[in-house]
């Protein structure tokens, strides 16, 4: 059984400054990274930037600065908020870093060897924000790009070609064979559909920029960004050097709709063509609208994580976008939205349980874990745990939420139930403990299944807990029984884990 999980996030153009689209992608890719080190895997989780094209030469032409300069800018931004937003990436790929064009270079080449490249000319429509080509039926009336709505050139250059038509039967079969390779199911029957329409071969090269890198035969081309940037998922890894192949192919490329063909279609065929194993699958999540609208300068209204994080807590975001929306399905943004599920879910119903029950401990217990008991809780914690396993092995991240919720919410009625105070008032005290066990039992099961979306609440409540090690390193294999907690354990004295905010 493999033992290694690799997950991945786009790599993100540099040409603006982070917002919440790269937040939520890459918090998901985090989250995930977290749980699958939960699960006892070696998890390799990658993110970076994508410094190269026409779109890049033109941000920083019009800044009066160099390409690499703005690069190495907005990458510090983008560094900045993984740290800000807890992001546990193993590595930050740049593909203008050297083992990234030797990668490049190395694909390049086999695929080139293997026939799959020819000289010849490309003309078509030209969306230089989004750096892709499209025919005339794609683009409609108005002839604007489907992707960004902007007016489009037209184009004609000397270009080289991939043999994409090549592929057509190995992609089928690929997706025929392997219905989660595209997830979720509205995304597969589109690259399905898409690939049974027919594909043409694929222009890699572009005369039009300078800003990228030189094919090894013919220096007067740069490789077509796309292709440049998919390579990064190589060469993030090591490759062409020994060893990558322990962590290739990716268990889990998570990217956003719209580069969805670029990755379900294009990215297999160049791996197919070079020799290589495709990835185990493509996830391609919704977009976010703010009240309805769609994000924009001109409107105000595009969230910066940055703000974000610091007015509602980094965890707080971090939960509510996780929370908020099916993954996978479109999403949005409000203000109210967000203070309701702090006020409402982590405030009261999660807060609320570990303030009532640590501090019934230490006013009827002395503040000690009482000794093990297997009470009426226990069924329920194993049977959330297993669900939630599930639902985070399908990337279901609402749904696992759900399910955990739904325990607090089974906890918060068995107190109201059982009464502790009552059953201290009347001496009943082998069912005052046998109660209170079973409240804080069940909560260090909630500690270890929010870890991955809240990380800095689920230390601290494991540090209320009694715990004195780094919750990171604990696994469900090891911690995922019922009785835990050391009997004689002292839990702390509650602070607040999510205080109440305003709209």
């Amino acid at each position: 059984m493999k033992d290694t999980f690799y997950v991945t996030t786009p790599i993100y153009y540099v040409n603006d400054v982070p917002h919440i689209g790269h937040a939520y992608t890459t918090i998901a890719a985090d989250v995930l990274a977290r749980y699958k080190r939960l699960c006892g895997l070696k998890t390799f989780f990658l993110t970076g930037t994508d410094e190269h094209g026409q779109k890049i030469e033109k941000a920083a032409r019009e800044l009066g600065i160099t390409p690499k300069e703005l690069a190495d800018g907005v990458v510090g931004r983008f560094k900045d908020l993984w740290r800000i937003l807890e992001i546990s990436n193993d590595d930050f790929i740049r593909t203008t870093e050297p083992r990234h064009e030797r990668a490049v270079l190395e694909l390049f080449n086999r695929i080139w060897k293997k026939g799959d490249i020819y000289l010849g000319e490309y003309e078509d429509w030209y969306c230089v924000p989004c750096e892709s080509f499209w025919t005339e039926k794609e683009l409609g009336e108005g002839r604007r790009c489907p992707e960004c709505g902007r007016q489009v050139d037209r184009l004609r250059e000397k270009s080289y070609f991939f043999r994409l038509s090549r592929y057509q039967e190995p992609l089928l079969r690929l997706l025929e064979e392997n219905p989660n390779f595209v997830k979720p199911q509205s995304r597969y029957n589109e690259v399905l559909s898409f690939v049974k329409g027919g594909l043409k071969d694929l222009s890699i090269s572009r005369m039009t920029s300078r800003w990228g890198i030189p094919l090894p035969n013919d220096p007067d081309c740069v490789l077509y960004v796309w292709f440049d940037a998919l390579v990064n998922y190589l060469s993030g890894i090591g490759f062409p050097e020994e060893g990558y192949e322990k962590i290739w192919p990716a268990d889990c490329h998570l990217i956003g709709k719209d580069i969805l063909r670029f990755h379900a279609i294009y990215w297999p065929a160049f791996l197919m063509s070079a020799g290589l194993p495709v990835p185990r699958m493509v996830f391609a999540h919704g977009w976010w609208t703010v009240e309805g609208q769609k994000m924009s300068k001109s409107l105000g209204n595009v969230v910066d994580p940055y703000e974000m994080a610091e007015r509602y807590g980094v965890d707080q975001f971090r939960y509510f976008l996780m929370r908020e929306v099916s993954f996978g399905l479109d999403g949005d943004f409000s203000q109210r939205a967000i203070v309701n599920r702090i006020n409402s879910e982590l405030a009261n119903d999660f807060g609320n349980l570990v303030s009532r029950t640590l501090a019934m401990v230490r006013r009827y217990l002395g503040g000690r874990i009482p000794s093990p008991s297997d009470g009426q809780l226990r069924q329920k914690a194993l049977h959330t745990l297993e669900e939630y396993r599930k639902l985070m092995d399908d990337l279901s991240f609402q749904r696992a939420l759900l399910a955990v919720w739904e325990l607090i919410g089974s906890v918060n009625k068995y107190i109201d139930s059982t009464a502790p105070w009552s059953l201290y008032k009347e001496k009943r005290i082998r069912e005052l403990k046998e109660a209170l066990y079973n409240c804080l039992e069940c909560l260090r099961f909630v500690a270890l299944m929010v870890y991955p979306f809240m990380p800095r609440s689920a230390q601290r409540l494991w540090e209320m807990l009694g715990f004195r090690n780094g919750i990171e390193g604990e696994t469900i294999d090891k911690s995922g029984t019922w009785g835990g907690l050391p009997e004689g354990q002292e839990v702390a004295e509650p602070t607040p884990l999510f205080p109440r905010m305003e709209v």
